[in-house]
């Protein structure tokens, strides 16, 4: 009886290259250009201009970047995870009230952190909208724990403190963040039921 023909061996899949090291260069380049101009600027800075700084053509930035929420991504990368580590930490500490407070501040000093970026995030791009959904996952979160410990009004809901968030990050841009600091502590006080630890100065 003849031999059944093995199947026909599958061509395997070409290894994926490295990108090259001059390529690195422009891709830090460009993320550190554009961070010092986002600060200076805020986020509606010309995109031709950062990469012009970078000492790069504005193809080679949408070669790394095709939009500017995919850039403001980037550049918030480690700043997210940080911030993600610090509110899985807060959610672990014994004190609902506390840790509620703390994470509203740790996500308005986050979403200040180049004026425009609170109107960045709001519009939910899609580059963006991984993270902010994992932000709205805690926010959640921290809510349903300090509403069942009995330290945050039972009226309370997380779109309530997006919206706080959200007011006191505009102040932080646009006045001061000793004001966003005392909008913060304000909200927080008539949200909780015992007192929010108060902003240190």
């Amino acid at each position: 009886m003849p031999e059944r023909p093995s199947p026909p061996e599958r061509p395997t899949a070409p290894a994926r290259r490295r990108p090259r090291a001059d390529a690195l260069r422009n891709r830090g380049r460009l993320l550190a250009e554009a961070d010092a101009v986002f600060r200076e600027e805020g986020t509606g800075a010309s995109l031709e201009g950062i990469a012009r700084r970078a000492g790069v053509a504005i193809g080679t930035l949408y070669g790394h970047f095709p939009t500017r929420a995919a850039l403001i991504a980037a550049l918030l990368e480690q700043r997210t995870a940080e911030l993600f580590a610090h509110g899985e930490e807060l959610a672990e500490g014994g004190d609902p009230g506390r840790a509620l407070a703390e994470w509203v501040r740790a996500v308005v000093r986050h979403a200040a952190a180049y004026q425009g970026l609170t109107e960045q995030l709001a519009a939910g791009a899609a580059e963006l909208s991984e993270s902010c959904a994992e932000l709205t996952a805690l926010c959640d979160g921290f809510t349903e724990r300090a509403r069942a410990a009995g330290v945050l009004r039972g009226d309370t809901t997380g779109a309530d403190l997006f919206t706080l968030m959200n007011a006191a990050a505009w102040s932080r841009e646009h006045d001061t963040p000793e004001q966003a600091d005392r909008l913060l502590d304000l909200a927080l006080t008539g949200m909780l039921t015992t007192a929010p630890p108060q902003t240190l100065a």
